[in-house]
């Protein structure tokens, strides 16, 4: 929500049409059969030119936290190709090949999966929520830079650089959530 209302609704380039399907869109997609039958349940995607999608490695959709690692997968129906981001390579790649597979059917077009494997790597068990957060961010951020017919590099090669990696994207994360907390503080 936070990315929605910072980035996608203030930038004034509305030729990428780009959605973030939430963590529950996901589950939803995953625990379908047929991904056909979601149509009315999820965004139209007729427009849309990105799909954000967060993975999760849950074996039963029944139980509420049966998954414990997170990666994303970003769909560029432009180029009919399904970026995949794994922060513990390649923990979540299975749960994104068949995510890209459901799209792919639900999308009516093919998919070409492709496993980024210049994704930063988290150096514990329990960031890979903060990586998914700044990679959608990153990304969302160039996409809503270019214009339509434009191509980007979809690599996050750069941020393999930073040492700090990890302290950085945390502390980041704070920062907006102590943002938020002020905003909802005076609102009140």
């Amino acid at each position: 929500r936070y990315l929605e209302r910072n980035e996608l609704e203030k930038e004034a380039n509305k030729s990428a049409q780009i959605v973030l399907l939430r963590p529950s869109m996901a589950v939803l997609l995953m625990s379908s059969p047929d991904p056909q039958s979601l149509r009315s349940a999820l965004p139209n995607f007729e427009q849309i030119t990105h799909i954000f999608l967060p993975i999760n490695d849950a074996n039963n959709y029944d139980v509420t936290s049966s998954g414990t690692h997170w990666s994303l997968l970003v769909v560029s129906k432009l180029d009919g190709v399904a970026f995949h981001y794994d922060s513990m390579e390649p923990a979540n790649i299975k749960y994104a090949k068949a995510a890209a597979t459901k799209l792919s059917e639900l999308l009516q077009t093919p998919l070409h999966f492709h496993e980024m494997n210049d994704c930063p790597q988290q150096d514990n068990g329990s960031d890979c929520g903060v990586f998914v957060c700044v990679a959608m961010e990153e990304l969302l951020i160039r996409l809503l830079n270019v214009e339509r017919a434009q191509k980007i590099t979809m690599s996050m090669e750069n941020r393999i650089q930073d040492k700090n990696l990890n302290s950085n994207m945390r502390t980041k994360l704070m920062k907006i959530i102590q943002g938020l907390v002020e905003q909802e503080k005076k609102r009140k």
